[in-house]
């Protein structure tokens, strides 16, 4: 019998799959390629709400768990995904610099925001008022990291890449049975798929959709990430990634001709050079309203967990979240109520 079955392997799932070898836990992992929001995400870490200059979340204990955990899949997979890079928030008065430095008083922020101005002069970028610079930054470059990751799990034979059809899962007080595999606990990690999950759809996923643009801009010599009112990383080779839009209405990962506009629009105001399209992409982003993961035990099946809404912070969040849900599991330590599902009990 199986420990773990697993339904989902983008950001969270693979998270938790890691978590479960490193404590040598058997299980197999169900992946259909029907989600894509991990996989076309900007991939950045951030410690800092730059809109409002306000710590996230958890930033300190999240951020050390993904330097360690990252790190550890670079030399097991022997391919590097994870990128430090700091980030530079443009800024656009006297106003925002006073603000910024208010901000770099507080004991939550100081070790993340550098209190010099940086006056770095970027072809292309007007940059009157200089930037801020945000420390302990980088990207994860998720579509490696998930290809890489999901060839490891089929050379160990553990991944399954085929739809998970819940009406084929059998359950009882000591089992799950699903087809030939027998498990101890199953946990759903299906990003936005999860509203096709009649165990726990009725939880407040909301899903917030984002494109993204690659462009190729060779009068743009950028060696660290830009933020204004959208980001701008450097890839090398004149490619830089460029996003995002939020559309809280369109729930498909289909680009559309409207964010095409909005990121052009916004890229126009930021860059004085010309630019080329390489690739245009969407998906839709596991968001829950009170901007908090979703975590727990299913109310009536205390075999059936569930791993979500990691939302637009999913690289920082996934290895910290994954060894809660774990550790909630096997050791019974209690979740941080702000991310247990209990807060939704009236959703079953």
């Amino acid at each position: 019998m199986l420990d773990y079955i697993i339904v989902g392997s983008g950001l969270a799932g693979i998270a938790f799959s890691e978590t479960l070898l490193q404590n040598q836990k058997s299980f197999v992992v169900f992946e259909n390629q029907s989600q894509n929001s991990s996989r076309v995400a900007g991939g950045l870490y951030n410690p800092v709400i730059l809109k409002r200059f306000s710590q996230v979340w958890d930033a300190e204990r999240q951020l050390a768990l993904a330097n360690q955990f990252y790190a550890q899949i670079e030399a097991k997979l022997q391919v590097q995904v994870d990128f430090k890079m700091p980030i530079y928030r443009k800024f656009f008065s006297i106003e925002e610099q006073n603000n910024w430095f208010a901000a770099s008083d507080k004991p939550s922020l100081s070790p993340f925001l550098s209190t010099t101005i940086v006056h770095k002069k970027f072809n292309a970028i007007d940059s009157a008022f200089g930037y801020g610079e945000v420390l302990h930054t980088g990207y994860l470059e998720t579509d490696v990291f998930l290809n890489a990751y999901q060839a490891y799990l089929k050379a160990l034979d553990i991944l399954v890449p085929d739809a998970f059809r819940y009406e084929k899962l059998q359950m009882t007080d000591e089992m799950l049975t699903y087809e030939n595999f027998q498990a101890k606990h199953i946990v759903f990690a299906e990003g936005f798929g999860m509203h096709a999950n009649p165990y726990f759809k009725n939880l407040p996923l909301d899903g917030t959709k984002g494109e993204l643009f690659i462009i190729k801009a060779p009068d743009l010599n950028l060696d660290v990430i830009i933020n204004t009112s959208i980001f701008i990383l450097p890839l090398g080779d004149n490619l830089f990634k460029v996003g995002a839009t939020y559309n809280w209405e369109d729930k498909t990962d289909l680009p559309t001709e409207e964010g095409k506009t909005q990121l052009v629009e916004r890229i126009r105001e930021i860059l004085q050079c010309e630019f080329e399209i390489v690739s245009h992409f969407a998906g839709v982003r596991p968001t829950v309203n009170d901007r908090r993961p979703l975590l727990g035990t299913h109310p009536s099946h205390k075999n059936m967990h569930i791993l979500n809404g990691l939302g637009t912070r999913g690289v920082m969040l996934a290895p910290a979240m994954a060894s809660d849900l774990f550790n909630y599991i096997e050791n019974q330590k209690p979740l941080d109520k702000s991310i247990d599902i209990q807060r939704y009990i009236t959703s079953f």
